[in-house]
């Protein structure tokens, strides 16, 4: 993937010392898969990265279903730090402590505006985000149900998925407009951006 102009040498800096806290944390706490460890920096980074061009303009919270590593949600609170971007709340959520404590270390030391909630999505509520991400977590008919408590009129939702999207979207309703693009890090993959039909 060709470092877009989002990514800032700012940005960069702030990406590598991330990179290095997975890599310190990694024993201690299962952040990435032990045959991605040795490539973090393409196979979640950059991968999660790609997401930041198709955040709309106009968003102010963000809320990232199953954080796990922090992949994409801390990524993009990273690049709208460094690029002064739209995001004025960011939330993760996720369910295993020690990784929350890992999430808050990061957010802490790259000095980021984040709101780790170390909690079920489905126990989560009052929150209205104007954009959902997701990324590994569930397929697309399970992520639109996760996502629903925290929809409010032009939410977007976006999900990187693999190979498996083309039969995930025959289980998705028919009241979704669905956009697919490819994915820069993943010829297999796609980023799959769900609006609901107004």
């Amino acid at each position: 993937m060709e470092q877009g102009h989002f990514i800032t040498q700012g940005a960069v800096a702030s990406l590598k010392k991330y990179e290095q806290l997975i890599q310190k944390w990694q024993k201690a706490v299962n952040l990435v898969s032990a045959g991605s460890l040795t490539d973090i920096w393409q196979r979640h980074i950059l991968d999660s990265a790609q997401l930041y061009p198709y955040l709309p303009n106009t968003a102010k919270v963000l809320v990232d279903l199953g954080s796990g590593g922090g992949f994409p949600g801390l990524v993009l609170a990273v690049l709208n730090k460094e690029n002064n971007g739209p995001l004025e709340e960011i939330y993760l959520i996720e369910s295993d402590s020690k990784k929350c404590v890992f999430l808050t270390e990061v957010a802490r030391e790259l000095n980021l505006k984040v709101h780790v909630l170390n909690e079920r999505i489905e126990r989560v509520r009052d929150i209205h985000a104007d954009v959902i991400t997701s990324r590994a977590l569930a397929s697309l008919k399970d992520l639109v149900c996760y996502a629903q408590p925290f929809l409010k009129q032009d939410s977007v939702m976006l999900f990187l998925k693999g190979e498996s999207v083309e039969a995930e979207l025959q289980a998705l309703s028919p009241y979704y407009r669905v956009q697919m693009y490819p994915s820069q890090t993943d010829k297999k993959g796609k980023i799959v951006c769900i609006t609901e039909e107004n």
